[in-house]
């Protein structure tokens, strides 16, 4: 069957000269969180229009809107989130979001809580900015993460402040449910604590999983969080720039401009058109990605109990992240560092995730599924 994406090979791939691929020449590069799957029609189209016009200066305030009003559009359609245009603020990605939260939202002076294993940055920056982190390990129920509320509630009687919720998990493949974020809600509320949600894998979730925003869940919610999405992770933009911030409550919208700063100018114009793309154009090439990541989550978990039952592995309910324990290998305290010298793979090691990552590794899907299997070929006659 034609598929309407890009399902390049190894050779096409280490040509493109993408970071994923250069960074480790003579592996495969399965540790960035990008697609090799190319772009969508109507994204491509646009930054080609946007280059014969020459528009790459400052980004306009019409570009702007449009975007606020795509977002829009987007969060009712996919999630039955309705927000408000005037909410919506661009930013450069994700991490100037976290960035001008910590520094503007909340007191610097405070610890920020972490749920591991984390999406590595969200362990840096905080500690660059001389914030303490507390970590609190999820719990695994039935062989899946969840979030322990009674840590994240000591955690709060600690001294902490923010909490920074990733749904869905980067890296553990979680989509949290209402029930769940509602009680999360409550504990936040309970210590008047705050909320940065980082829900950037939101568009890519399966099978009969559903991706909940957090701030829509309650007023409660609402009142303390600031959210930040992005059309980066579902259609392939990261190095594009452009994420959105979406302020649930009064009370932050009415601070934005006076706390933004230079964040409020760290989105791109052609990240801005190719996100207004995206979420205006794109919706039935992001479908066909999605079919083709739910086929890749289960062929992965097929092959590996195949050709290396050692690993454990979970299917992701979202997000093209997978999670290997490799703890039954016995590859010492970095195992990514042994997988890439002796199988030439290259992962992301769990330990660079928090403590409760150790003995484990992200594996990136998103991937031809060739080279899905290639890698666990490679796996298999190295540690099989």
């Amino acid at each position: 069957m034609s598929l309407p994406f890009e399902t390049p090979d190894i050779a096409e791939l280490r040509a493109r000269g993408g970071m994923k691929w250069a960074a480790f020449p003579e592996a495969i590069g399965a540790f960035v969180a990008e697609m090799d799957f190319g772009l969508a029609p109507a994204i491509r189209r646009t930054l080609h229009e946007q280059v014969d016009l020459a528009r790459t200066g400052y980004l306009p305030r019409a570009a702007s809107d449009a975007l606020a009003d795509a977002t829009v559009a987007w969060c009712a359609d996919r999630f039955d989130w309705a927000i408000r245009p005037d909410r919506v603020k661009p930013v450069a990605d994700v991490l100037a979001g976290l960035d001008l939260v910590l520094r503007r939202y909340s007191d610097p002076t405070r610890p920020v809580i972490v749920s591991t294993p984390a999406y590595m940055p969200f362990l840096k920056i905080p500690e660059l900015m001389g914030r303490p982190i507390i970590e609190v390990p999820s719990i695994a129920v039935d062989g899946r993460s969840e979030l322990d509320l009674a840590g994240v509630a000591a955690a709060f009687a600690a001294g902490a402040d923010t909490f920074v919720l990733c749904n869905p998990w980067n890296p553990v493949g979680r989509v949290l449910t209402r029930e769940e974020l509602v009680a999360l809600s409550e504990v936040v509320d309970g210590f008047g604590g705050r909320v940065f949600a980082d829900e950037i894998h939101a568009p890519l979730v399966f099978g009969q999983h559903r991706h909940i925003p957090y701030a829509s869940v309650n007023a409660v919610a609402a009142n303390h969080t600031i959210t930040a999405v992005s059309a980066s992770k579902a259609f392939n933009l990261p190095g594009l720039k452009c994420a959105q911030l979406i302020l649930s409550n009064d009370a932050d919208a009415e601070r934005y401009g006076s706390v933004a700063g230079l964040a409020s100018h760290g989105a791109s114009g052609l990240g801005v058109a190719a996100t207004t793309a995206a979420y205006r154009e794109s919706g039935e090439w992001l479908d066909a990605v999605r079919g083709y990541l739910d086929v890749s989550r289960r062929r992965l978990g097929l092959l590996l109990d195949e050709r290396l039952p050692q690993v454990g592995y979970r299917m992701p309910e979202g997000s093209y992240i997978g999670w290997l324990d490799l703890r039954a290998l016995d590859l010492g305290e970095l195992p990514a560092d042994v997988i890439l010298e002796r199988a030439g793979v290259a992962l992301t090691d769990g330990a660079a995730c928090g403590e409760a990552g150790r003995g484990f590794a992200r594996i990136i899907l998103a991937t031809p599924q060739p080279v899905l299997d290639e890698i666990v070929d490679r796996l298999a006659r190295a540690f099989g």
